[in-house]
């Protein structure tokens, strides 16, 4: 029997920090998240991988952007599939939690490719009102549903999900305690994937082009070996662990050729070139 968090009725935003991130991503309009989105209609909040198409670079200046933006949303929608792969297999009556959704557009391709029931958790009203609508005019509505909660104690049933997964989510919170979180909503056997960002250890302390993306993002990058720690913690178990560093340089490298480049592409290429940052996917048995 699955239980509920004692806590669903507490306030969602607790902090001041947190209140602060909620603010920046209820007005962020980036065109770098929104033009790549209406490509197709899945919104991502997350950056790409794999090898960019030379040729979006070639052919007539005045579709050039055009060719671009499509790529970009290519090779992110390429990162999304890629997390889904590490989930492992998903039966279409299981459960799976988006935690840090976005706009949700990694939960529509979780609940496309298993038939799943998918649940998104943010604490950005207007992220997860946009999310809502976008299931809704997909015809998904009743399998996809997101939430305005707080991904560290977010209410929902314990020992119910299958997986659950951050994209890119974990630079905002305290590692133990969404790894606590996770592993209490986790069925036994469950599987989380993280794709993070995350500081070099070996390098020793911040980089300064890390400290730049950190600023620009109002977030605070763990380093690698926080999130070990912090799983063996929680009985997270890892079973894959990716560097995905050199597979997502190219999309940074076309990123800043683009009218999308919002000037974090230089820190993101410096640090992963000088080898301060890494680009890492883990996942983990829940045990």
């Amino acid at each position: 029997m699955t239980t509920v968090a004692t806590s669903v009725n507490a306030p969602v935003l607790r902090t001041a920090y947190q209140k602060s991130v909620a603010e920046y991503w209820n007005n962020e309009k980036d065109p770098v998240n929104l033009r790549l989105g209406a490509v197709d209609g899945l919104y991502h909040h997350h950056y790409g991988l794999g090898d960019y198409d030379p040729s979006v670079l070639e052919g007539p200046e005045e579709t050039r952007d055009k060719r671009i933006v499509e790529e970009l949303h290519r090779l992110e929608s390429a990162q999304a599939d890629v997390l889904l792969d590490h989930l492992g297999p998903v039966a279409p009556g299981q459960r799976l939690l988006d935690a840090g959704c976005g706009r949700g557009g990694t939960s529509i391709m979780a609940n496309a490719r298993f038939g799943c029931r998918v649940d998104g958790v943010s604490i950005s009203e207007q992220q997860v009102a946009f999310a809502n609508e976008q299931a809704r005019k997909r015809g998904v509505d009743d399998k996809v549903r997101y939430h305005f909660r707080n991904m560290l104690d977010t209410g929902l049933p314990s020992s119910a999900f299958q997986g659950i997964w951050n994209n890119e989510s974990t630079m905002y919170v305290d590692l133990d305690e969404l790894f606590a979180e996770h592993a209490r909503q986790l069925a036994f056997g469950g599987r989380y994937v993280v794709i993070t960002g995350c500081s070099n250890d070996v390098t020793g302390g911040r980089s300064k082009a890390v400290s730049r993306i950190d600023e620009h993002y109002t977030c605070n990058i763990h380093p690698r070996s926080a999130y070990f720690k912090a799983m063996a913690a929680n009985g997270l178990v890892p079973i894959n662990v990716v560097d995905l560093t050199p597979a997502t340089i190219p999309y940074w490298e076309l990123r800043a050729r683009s009218t999308l480049a919002t000037g974090v592409e230089e820190p993101f290429l410096t640090a992963y070139r000088e080898g301060s940052f890494h680009y890492l996917l883990i996942a983990a048995d829940r045990v």
